[in-house]
């Protein structure tokens, strides 16, 4: 069963910390990090992935909070264990009726790529939306060209439920397959202890 959502939930971003990674609110003073952590990575060459190049991180940082203000988006930016900015992520298209959510617009700097990061900040967002928000569901989607993205997705237990077809388009413009994965609240529990339990061998 879900929990309770409080509507400061909905609204406010958490602080959410662990041994690898600490996800805090976005501001516009991340954008440097930001930047730091995109350069020299190529990651915004990749047209499947929303990505952007490095000296467009000011923007992308202030699209986000944008997305915030408008009620549409809940963005961090990803620290590592020392306190560099080492990505982002967000929860988005919020529907606090049914309760439902998205866990996406996520990337890392390659250096803390295939670490406990990743896991981690998955653990820490999920537990947030099932927990904390009472969401009934919360759902992952990505290119149906993304294979890494969809591995990953699978790995933490989420169920594919389709593929849209030429739902969006991809940075360069083409037609883009999305496919659509999500995890319910019955399952979250299974899905939580994996998640523990990868962390652990990752120590």
């Amino acid at each position: 069963m879900a929990a309770s959502n409080p509507q400061s939930a909905w609204r406010d971003v958490p602080v959410l910390a662990g041994r690898h990674a600490v996800l805090e609110p976005l501001r516009a003073g991340h954008a440097e990090g930001l930047r730091a952590a995109l350069e020299g990575g190529g990651l915004e060459r990749l047209a499947y992935a929303n990505v952007p190049a490095p000296e467009r991180a000011a923007g992308y940082v202030e699209a986000a909070l944008q997305a915030r203000a408008c009620g549409e988006a809940l963005p961090f930016a990803v620290l590592d264990a020392a306190g560099t900015v080492v990505g982002s992520t967000r929860f988005y298209r919020l529907e606090p009726e049914v309760p439902r959510l998205g866990i996406g617009y996520t990337w890392y700097a390659p250096r803390v790529q295939r670490t406990g990061v990743n896991t981690e900040c998955k653990l820490m967002l999920l537990q947030h939306a099932f927990e904390a928000m009472g969401c009934a569901s919360v759902f992952f989607e990505t290119s149906l060209l993304n294979q890494a993205s969809r591995r990953a997705i699978v790995r933490l237990g989420a169920r594919q439920e389709g593929v849209l077809r030429h739902h969006k388009r991809h940075a360069d413009g083409t037609l883009r397959d999305t496919v659509a994965f999500s995890i319910i609240d019955a399952e979250w529990p299974q899905v939580r202890d994996r998640l523990r339990s990868r962390l652990e061998a990752n120590t």
